[in-house]
């Protein structure tokens, strides 16, 4: 038996070519394993914007939870934060209802009394569904169209289907999809735009929000910045999506159609140059003009002041971050950094990186969290001074290590400024504990 962890160096992925993935680096052609990475993946509540955080981004929504008692447990944990208080709600599920449906005659009643008991009417309640559902066959639509009658207010279904990652709308694209359905059509406003994607708001310094700005756009919403339900409603009189994630390209699908609010994608970077290449192809197909050499200059100097202080840094780079794990790892191979090695699972989408990667540093390695024989990873080799992610932190306990993985995101500049100011600080707190 292998007992090696299965790894492919950037050179030789780049020549078998985006079609010839390895299966090693495909994590629905053999048994998973449940690494750091994929411990909050496989349980969605349990830390970061899962579906059940997720599923209450609309403000004023509340949360009930249809499953059994190993699938809800971890909820709990949320439930504790101040920010969920009297949101989350459970209907636990015993054999009988596993085997027969029951639990589904009992959920418009559970709808019911939960709204009963809550000082203030939610605006809506999401009914949060687990795996056993998936298997049922339950028609949740069916189900919550029968709760609203009980209780006259949206009644929403939200899928935890771990079963369904592999597919065309995994959990959270299909959680994006809900948190929007609630928009009903009104007059557009040309200066309103909508930021899609993600569940916290981008970092209060990005530059975006100025340089909409400049080009006219003086409204800016984004979900988790909306104060109520009412100014959540206002996210239908925007001018177009500004898709930020593409976990959000359904969502934005669907408003086009129903609102008729058109997207446009900009794609997180964190490579100085085609960040402001991306900002201004944006500005030109909006005829609109942009200065952002400043943002540019703030970003590079943080780049520069952390080489400066340690130009011969090695990385390890992890995909539980707030960046693609491939752009990020090419990033700090162009800033003139080592990377060695890469947690992730490519895809093809990621091969305009791999290649790229491959043509400056052939010999980094690449390895996949969810390959069974990761679990025979020597963590007592340390081939890095710094990772990047909780993943990599894993495989390296006794490197210095930036999370990076805040609720709040990061994007464009502000995100490369945050990130090199950050690192910097990891550093220097190491060496001050030696």
């Amino acid at each position: 038996m292998n007992r090696e962890p299965y790894s492919i160096t950037a050179g030789q992925l780049a020549a078998m070519g985006k079609e010839q993935i390895p299966p090693e680096l495909i994590s629905n052609t053999h048994l998973i394993y449940s690494s750091p990475a994929t411990l909050a993946f496989n349980s969605p509540g349990a830390e970061g914007f899962g579906v059940k955080r997720a599923g209450l981004a609309i403000p004023g929504s509340v949360m009930l939870l249809v499953a059994p008692g190993c699938c809800g447990r971890n909820t709990t944990l949320l439930a504790e934060m101040p920010e969920y208080h009297n949101r989350f709600f459970y209907l636990m599920m015993d054999e009988t209802d596993i085997v027969t449906g029951r639990h589904l005659k009992k959920i418009p009643q559970a709808v019911e009394e939960i709204c009963q008991s809550l000082p203030q009417m939610p605006s809506v309640v999401m009914i949060c569904l687990t795996c056993v559902d998936a298997l049922l066959g339950t028609d949740m639509e069916r189900v919550c169209r029968k709760a609203m009658t009980k209780v006259d207010i949206p009644v929403l279904p939200c899928y935890m289907y771990a079963l369904t990652r592999e597919g065309r709308k995994p959990p959270m694209v299909h959680v994006r999809q809900s948190i929007y359905s609630l928009l009903e059509p009104m007059e557009k406003k040309l200066h309103v735009v909508n930021l899609l994607g993600y569940f916290a708001h981008l970092v209060d310094d990005c530059e975006i929000y100025d340089l909409l700005g400049q080009m006219g756009l003086t409204k800016t919403y984004e979900i988790s910045r909306c104060s109520d339900f009412e100014e959540y409603k206002q996210m239908a009189s925007a001018n177009f999506n500004l898709v930020l994630n593409p976990e959000a390209r359904f969502a934005a699908q669907d408003m086009q159609k129903k609102l008729n609010i058109p997207s446009v994608e900009l794609t997180r970077l964190y490579q100085l140059d085609k960040i402001q290449n991306q900002y201004h192809i944006f500005a030109k197909a909006l005829g609109a003009v942009i200065e952002d050499q400043s943002y540019y200059d703030q970003a590079k100097a943080a780049v520069d002041v952390f080489r400066d202080a340690y130009p011969d840094a090695v990385f390890s780079v992890g995909e539980s971050c707030n960046a693609d794990a491939f752009e990020l790892s090419l990033a700090l191979l162009r800033y003139g950094f080592r990377v060695v090695e890469i947690f992730g699972n490519p895809s093809a989408e990621n091969f305009v990186y791999i290649r790229k990667i491959a043509a400056i540093s052939p010999e980094t390695k690449i390895y996949s969290n969810l390959e069974p024989t990761m679990l025979y990873y020597d963590c007592s080799q340390d081939a890095a001074d710094i990772t990047v992610g909780r993943d990599a932190s894993y495989y390296h306990p006794n490197c210095i290590n930036l999370k990076w993985s805040e609720d709040v995101q990061p994007f464009g500049y502000a995100g490369v400024k945050l990130l090199f100011e950050q690192l910097l600080a990891a550093c220097r707190r190491k060496e001050e504990s030696k």
